[in-house]
C-alpha cells in the first residue's frame, strides 16, 4: 500500500495519542464525523487545505501525517524523549535509531501510548474508588448483607431447638440476604469493570448531566432561537435517567436560556470579532454581566474552550472539558485554579497563565492555557444578608510556540493532589500516588 494511502492511519493513531474525540476534531475543522471517519479508515484521500488544518488542530506538521511511516515514527519518539527528558535520550540519533532498529523504534512508541491510556485509567479508577458516593453505598449494602446472614446463621447453627415456624423464617432471610448480596457483588463487578472508561457507564446523577451536554457539545440550538423550552429538552433526555439529573439539567438549561436572551450568538460573535476571546473585555463594552459572557463563550460552537463553575464550598457544580486539561471526576480540584483564588476575591476579575503538569512534564513543559476567573453573587443580593458567590473560570488553550513570546508570570497547577507529578507543591493536601512512578 502507498504511503500517502495510510495518510487517514496516521491521523487516527495522532488523535487517540492527544485524547481528542473524533467529533471534535472534525467540529474544529469543519467536516461532518461521519466524513472523518472515512478519512481515518483510508476510504477518502485527503490533501492540501483540509490536511492542514487536521494538522494543526493535531499540533503536527502537515507532511507527518502525509508522508510515510517513518516521518510519523521520528516524530513519536522524539515527543517520547522530551516527556522524559530526565533519561537523556540520544534526540540527536532519532533519525539513525528509526532507521536501524525500526522494530524496537516501534516498540517504544507502543508502549508510550500504552503508558498514556494506563494513565487516564489510573486516574479515573483512582477518582472513583476514593470518592465516588455510589462505590461507598453499594459497598456499605453489600457489608450490611454480609452482617445478615452471618447473625441469621449463627443463630440456626448455635440454637438446638428451634420451632420450625422460625426456622423456615430464618431460612427465608438467608435466602433474600443471599440474593441481595449476589446482586450487590454484581453491581461492584459492574462498576469497576467500566470505571476505566469514564464515559462508558453513568452512575451518579452528576454524570448524567455530563452525558447529557457532552452528547449536545454543550450547544443548544433550540434554545438559541426560543424554539423549545428547557422542560421540553429535558423531558426528551436519555441520559438524565434519575429525578436529581433531571432537577438539576433543568436549572442549567433555564440559566442557558435567559444567558442566550441576553447576549444571543450573532452580538457574541460580533463582539469576540471586535474584543477578542476575552470575556473581561466583552462584558466591559457589551454591558452583559462577566458570568454571562463567560458562559456564552464555553457554549460557542466554534470556539475551543473549557468551563467550571463551583459552588463557595469549592465543589465544582459544572464542567465543559477541555482537551488537555485534566478535570477531576469525583475528588477536589487543584486549590491553585484561579477558580478558587477568585473565590478569596470576590468581584474581582482575574487573567492568568496556567501550566497544567502531567506525568513526566519538565518544568515548564505542561500544557498552557488562558484563565479567566471571577466570582460573583448568585441570585439576588438581599438586605442585611450575606451573598452567596459561585466562581466561574473559562480556560483556553495556548499553542506551543506562543510560549516563548510570553513573557509574564505562567502559574504551574495540576489536577488534583492525588495524580499530581508536583512533589514540592506548598498546596498539596494529600500524597500523589505517582510519586515514586506509575
Amino acid at each position: 500500500m502507498p504511503r500517502t494511502s495510510l495518510t487517514g492511519t496516521r491521523i487516527r493513531d495522532r488523535r487517540t495519542l492527544l485524547g481528542i474525540r473524533q467529533t471534535h476534531l472534525a467540529e474544529r475543522v469543519g467536516i461532518s464525523p461521519s466524513y472523518l471517519n472515512l478519512i481515518e479508515h483510508n476510504r477518502r484521500r485527503i490533501g492540501g487545505k483540509l490536511l492542514n488544518a487536521i494538522a494543526g488542530v493535531l499540533d503536527v506538521e502537515p507532511s507527518l501525517l502525509a508522508e510515510g511511516a517513518e516521518s510519523a515514527l521520528v516524530a513519536l519518539l522524539r515527543e517520547a524523549a522530551a516527556e522524559t527528558a530526565e533519561q537523556g535520550a540520544e534526540t540527536d540519533q532519532t533519525e539513525s535509531f528509526a532507521g536501524r532498529f525500526p522494530g524496537w523504534a516501534r516498540l517504544v512508541v507502543a508502549q508510550r501510548r500504552q503508558i498514556a491510556e494506563l494513565g487516564r485509567a489510573v486516574e479515573t479508577l483512582t477518582d472513583r474508588l476514593t470518592h465516588d458516593p455510589h462505590l461507598a453505598a453499594t459497598l456499605h449494602e453489600v457489608l450490611d448483607t454480609v452482617s445478615a446472614v452471618r447473625s441469621t446463621a449463627s443463630i440456626l447453627v448455635e440454637t438446638r431447638e428451634i420451632e420450625p415456624e422460625w426456622r423456615d423464617r430464618f431460612h427465608r432471610n438467608i435466602n433474600e440476604d443471599a440474593e441481595r448480596l449476589a446482586e450487590g457483588a454484581q453491581a461492584l463487578v459492574a462498576f469497576l469493570d467500566g470505571a476505566s472508561d469514564a464515559r462508558r457507564t453513568v452512575q451518579s446523577p452528576q454524570e448524567e448531566i455530563e452525558a447529557f451536554f457532552v452528547a449536545r457539545d454543550f450547544h443548544f440550538p433550540t434554545l438559541e432561537d426560543a424554539d423549545q423550552t428547557p422542560e421540553d429538552i429535558v423531558r426528551d433526555a436519555g441520559e438524565l435517567v434519575s429525578g436529581s439529573a433531571a432537577s438539576q439539567a433543568l436549572k442549567l438549561l433555564q440559566q442557558y436560556a435567559e444567558d442566550a436572551s441576553a447576549l444571543p450568538l450573532a452580538a457574541l460573535r460580533e463582539a469576540v470579532k471586535e474584543q477578542g476571546v476575552d470575556p473581561f473585555r466583552i462584558a466591559a463594552h457589551s454591558g452583559a454581566d462577566q458570568g454571562v459572557v463567560m458562559r456564552r463563550l464555553a457554549a460557542l460552537p466554534e470556539l475551543e474552550a473549557g468551563l467550571v463553575i463551583c459552588d463557595g464550598s469549592g465543589t465544582l457544580v459544572f464542567r465543559k472539558p477541555l482537551a488537555g486539561f485534566a478535570l477531576p471526576r469525583f475528588s477536589a480540584a487543584c486549590p491553585l485554579w484561579p477558580l478558587y483564588r477568585a473565590l478569596t476575591r470576590p468581584m474581582a476579575p482575574l487573567h492568568m497563565r496556567i501550566e497544567q503538569q502531567g506525568r513526566g512534564s519538565a518544568p515548564l513543559g505542561g500544557n498552557l492555557f488562558d484563565a479567566f476567573a471571577v466570582a460573583l453573587p448568585k441570585g439576588p443580593v438581599a438586605v442585611n444578608a450575606d451573598p452567596v458567590f459561585e466562581a466561574q473560570m473559562l480556560f483556553l488553550p495556548i499553542p506551543g510556540d506562543e510560549r516563548e513570546l510570553w513573557h509574564g508570570a505562567i502559574v504551574p497547577v495540576g489536577s488534583n493532589c492525588r495524580i499530581c507529578p508536583r512533589m514540592d507543591c506548598h498546596a498539596r493536601r494529600e500524597p500523589s500516588i505517582i510519586a515514586d512512578g506509575f
